[in-house]
């Protein structure tokens, strides 16, 4: 029995041959994966190969610009004097004499430097806009050697894109788009360009940082420590792979030259831009028709947000919201299925959506959710000027929540110059030490709304303030207007 007993232990113990060979697999092909990542993921032993398969696509630009030259008169020699053959000769050899193109009142030819790709044998090529704005002559120069003159296509000053475009004889080398939201922090990268007029030039290092945002609504630059230096605009960011995710941009330095803090636009911008403007010669961006701001805390907590985002809705003037049915006051949360975290993701969201396209948006309303339709339109064809400024009145003696305010009267509207049925307080003074004074309110503001509810006088304003209170809110949203331009404030109602 005892020996029975051991021979079942054992037979337990045992391993089928099939059930082997599958273990032996599964190991195998672990130890690959982790080989091919390991491989992925470490530094190159050399960049040469990729640097000489890209190269014939990348160019050097040359623009030419006529600018006018001072028109004051230079220094008089008088005529017949022993100097006045060696001045002449002195100011021809600068340009600047009776011979040359820069004669007092007379134009000069002046010249800048910068990079760009090209993005299909038939001649199209990507820089920035600041390349060759206001230029009379573009020149491109190609990496065999030769040279040939290039038109603009179209220009995007949002995104600092520009399309050119070049006839050759013969198809040229080019270089393919990259999915920049594939990149990730750490991967490796390549530059190539034109950096302070040295010529062809490469430069390699890392993705340090993605979606950095400058100054522009439509912002997604990728950050790279590879060295960056003027002349280098409009050159491109290339994957390993050698595919374009980003075009060099900007710098960060504060003496001009690379201290490892570079901007690329990334390519997803960059691709749809590039595509409009070859189709249509211009952008043509989503418009939704809403003024909006972010969702900070105290913003949520007034209109009963559980949470901090989404983008409020300040101002719906005439357009697809407006015909939507969205109001003031809304929180946009969802924007075509995709979730809204603050206003510069739904502005990208919008301005890349198709013009004419129906989409879901999913708002928070009064305490509750629905979803509308809306079809949108175009950017370009809606943008407007921005309203003239709002001047202050004299103060008045109502004081609530650290802001002095009055009720509207023709005589503000008159100082104010505001139309006839202009209703709300005037902000006539705002305490220094006051919550509304860090939260930006100044005199000559214009309250409208207070807890989602249009206000005309002090008695309104301090019923929403009971009303709040009663309803165990620790803040009052209002909704302030400044020069035309609307956002809401969240003020604590322990000030009032």
């Amino acid at each position: 029995m005892e020996e029975r007993v051991r021979e079942l232990s054992l037979t337990s113990r045992r391993i089928h041959p099939l059930q082997s060979i599958w273990l032996f697999l599964v190991a195998a092909a672990f130890v690959l994966a982790q080989t091919l990542s390991a491989a992925a993921q470490s530094r190159p032993d050399t960049f040469a190969d990729l640097a000489e398969k890209v190269s014939p696509a990348v160019v050097n630009i040359t623009t030419s610009t006529t600018i006018a030259t001072n028109t004051q008169p230079g220094p008089i020699v008088p005529e017949g004097s022993p100097f006045e053959d060696f001045f002449n000769d002195f100011m021809d050899r600068n340009g600047q004499g009776p011979n040359g193109p820069g004669m007092p009142g007379g134009p000069q030819r002046s010249q800048a430097l910068g990079s760009g790709f090209v993005i299909s044998e038939d001649g199209y090529i990507v820089t920035n806009n600041h390349v060759i704005q206001g230029a009379d002559e573009v020149m491109i120069e190609f990496f065999e050697g030769f040279d040939l003159e290039a038109k603009v296509v179209g220009t995007d000053p949002n995104t600092d894109l520009a399309l050119l475009k070049v006839d050759s004889d013969k198809p040229l080398r080019f270089v393919a788009w990259g999915d920049s939201e594939a990149s990730r922090v750490g991967d490796w990268v390549m530059a190539m360009g034109n950096p302070l007029g040295q010529g062809f030039s490469v430069s390699a290092g890392i993705v340090s940082a993605r979606g950095r945002a400058l100054s522009g609504s439509y912002d997604d630059f990728i950050q790279t420590d590879a060295a960056i230096n003027r002349g280098n605009s409009g050159g491109p960011l290339f994957n390993l792979n050698g595919e374009v995710i980003g075009i060099n941009t900007a710098i960060l330095s504060p003496n001009g030259g690379s201290i490892g803090i570079g901007f690329a636009m990334s390519s997803r911008v960059a691709e749809k831009v590039v595509s409009q403007l070859k189709e249509f010669g211009e952008t043509r961006r989503g418009w939704l028709g809403v003024r909006i701001q972010d969702v900070d805390e105290d913003l949520a907590d007034g209109l009963g947000l559980e949470e901090a985002r989404g983008a409020l809705i300040t101002d719906v003037p005439e357009g697809p919201a407006a015909e939507a049915g969205l109001q003031a006051g809304d929180v946009i949360l969802s924007f075509d299925s995709v979730e809204v975290d603050d206003t510069r993701g739904l502005v990208r969201q919008v301005a890349e959506t198709d013009i004419g396209k129906e989409v879901r948006v999913l708002i928070f309303r009064d305490g509750k959710t629905e979803t509308l339709r809306v079809t949108l339109g175009r950017r370009e064809e809606a943008e407007r000027a921005v309203p003239a400024a709002v001047t202050t009145t004299e103060p008045e003696t109502s004081d609530i929540m650290g802001l002095t305010v009055s009720n509207m009267s023709d005589e503000l509207r008159e100082q104010l110059g505001l139309p006839e049925d202009t209703e709300g307080l005037v902000v006539s003074d705002v305490a220094e030490d006051s919550e509304a004074y860090e939260k930006g309110l100044r005199a000559g503001d214009l309250i409208t709304e207070a807890g989602q509810e249009k206000i005309a006088t002090v008695a309104e304003l301090q019923s929403r303030i009971d009303e709040a209170k009663e309803a165990g809110r620790k803040s009052l949203l209002l909704l302030v207007r400044r020069e035309g331009e609307p956002r809401f404030v969240a003020l604590s109602l322990e000030e009032s």
